[in-house]
């Protein structure tokens, strides 16, 4: 595989504050996050060739077309192109500018996600239009009803006694919200007891309410631009994309029994391909870092095994052991992930790689880890059986 390792650098990268951003609207949010990782780069929307512009449930939250970013960063007529993957959008986004760059289509682009969700008075995501392709799959089913199954099969395939996977995903919460806590940026910033998720209400048998992350309002960018540009804009510590790998189920999952259901092949997919251009042999012992789609604790769980840091059906352990926390083997979550921020859907996957990048950068604060050089990004769409799986690999190039 060519693929597109080293061939673009991240020169700059900006996040909104996430949570219930009364205060402003969606145009606000765009140019809180852009406004950093402007200042970040040394980039004014004037030096930009391109721009993808990742917003999931448009008419919710800024309405259809590239036009919101245009309008609100006043950019100078140049080609912007709005695109949505479900969950995996804000990364959609990324990968848009990031294969754009690495094409020698532009020099210099940007990637922008932003969602506004509070504001619909919707107590989970709002309620779409999914047409009747998706009604002929799924006509009754919900994101906890769906994950809730994952966690059921994946009990039965590995023999998990229901206790045991309970307390496990209850840990995967207790981590996020410990490591959220001490996250200027994140909605939720308050450290949980185990006891307190373990006896919280059930919202889909077995998961209960802190399994579940919550609806936010936010937006995360990035620059990017080819590494010797980055070299003559005076970066000397430079990010680069080692891989971006994206995999789409086809609906052979959903289609028939091959699936057992206790894990995300496209996960599999898009995990193996991210690694392999990356040039990863091990990902537990390359891997310093990651950011993945923990919609629910049980995602991050399966993820585990899915990406390949715990052997298949022994994730749970590795769990409760401690292999993903602050301080284990490869930190996961460490600012918080979606249990903290919750999930403003285009912003999502762009916050994660946000903070990949400060920490390969070392300019994490609080939450800084010791000198990590890979971090690994997972952005998940949609529901076990039917989904889209986005992957990235960011590491220093110095």
């Amino acid at each position: 595989m060519m693929g597109i390792r080293d061939k673009v650098a991240i020169v700059g990268m900006g996040c909104s504050r996430f949570g219930e951003r009364w205060d402003c609207d969606a145009e606000d949010l765009m140019l809180e996050a852009f406004r950093e990782a402007s200042e970040d780069a040394g980039v004014k929307a004037e030096d930009l060739d391109a721009a993808w512009f990742g917003c999931y449930f448009d008419d919710a939250s800024v309405g259809k077309s590239a036009l919101p970013l245009a309008n609100a960063l006043r950019l100078r007529n140049i080609p912007v192109t709005r695109v949505e993957n479900m969950c995996a959008t804000g990364t959609e986004a990324l990968r848009g500018a990031v294969y754009a760059v690495a094409a020698g289509a532009c020099d210099v682009a940007l990637a922008l996600g932003v969602e506004k969700l509070k504001d619909t008075g919707y107590g989970g995501l709002p309620v779409g239009t999914p047409g009747t392709f998706t009604e002929q799959w799924r006509p009754n089913t919900s994101s906890p009803g769906s994950f809730a199954q994952l966690a059921s099969a994946y009990s039965a395939e590995h023999r998990v006694k229901g206790e045991d996977l309970k307390r496990a995903m209850a840990h995967v919460s207790w981590k996020s919200h410990l490591n959220g806590a001490i996250n200027p940026k994140a909605h939720l910033r308050r450290a949980v007891e185990i006891d307190t998720i373990l006896g919280a209400p059930m919202v889909a048998e077995p998961l209960g309410l802190f399994d579940c992350c919550g609806v936010s309002d936010g937006a995360a960018c990035a620059i990017v631009t080819r590494p010797e540009i980055a070299r003559e804009m005076g970066k000397t510590e430079i990010i680069t994309v080692k891989a971006l790998q994206l995999a789409v189920s086809n609906g052979s999952e959903a289609g028939h029994q091959g699936w057992n259901g206790s894990y995300i092949h496209c996960g599999r997919l898009a995990g193996q391909r991210a690694l392999e251009e990356a040039g990863v042999g091990s990902a537990p012992d390359e891997i310093d870092l990651m950011e993945v789609h923990d919609c629910f604790s049980i995602t991050e769980l399966v993820t585990m095994e899915d990406l390949g840091f715990a052997e298949e059906g022994q994730g749970w352990r590795a769990v409760l052991d401690g292999a993903f926390d602050r301080d284990g083997v490869t930190p996961c979550q460490i600012d918080g992930g979606l249990k903290c921020f919750g999930h403003p859907i285009g912003a999502s996957g762009l916050r994660m790689a946000y903070e990949v990048y400060l920490q390969l950068l070392g300019r994490a604060g609080d939450r800084q880890l010791p000198s990590p050089r890979l971090g690994l990004t997972h952005n998940l769409g949609g529901e076990p059986a039917r989904c889209v799986v986005s992957v990235a690999v960011l590491g220093r190039n110095d």
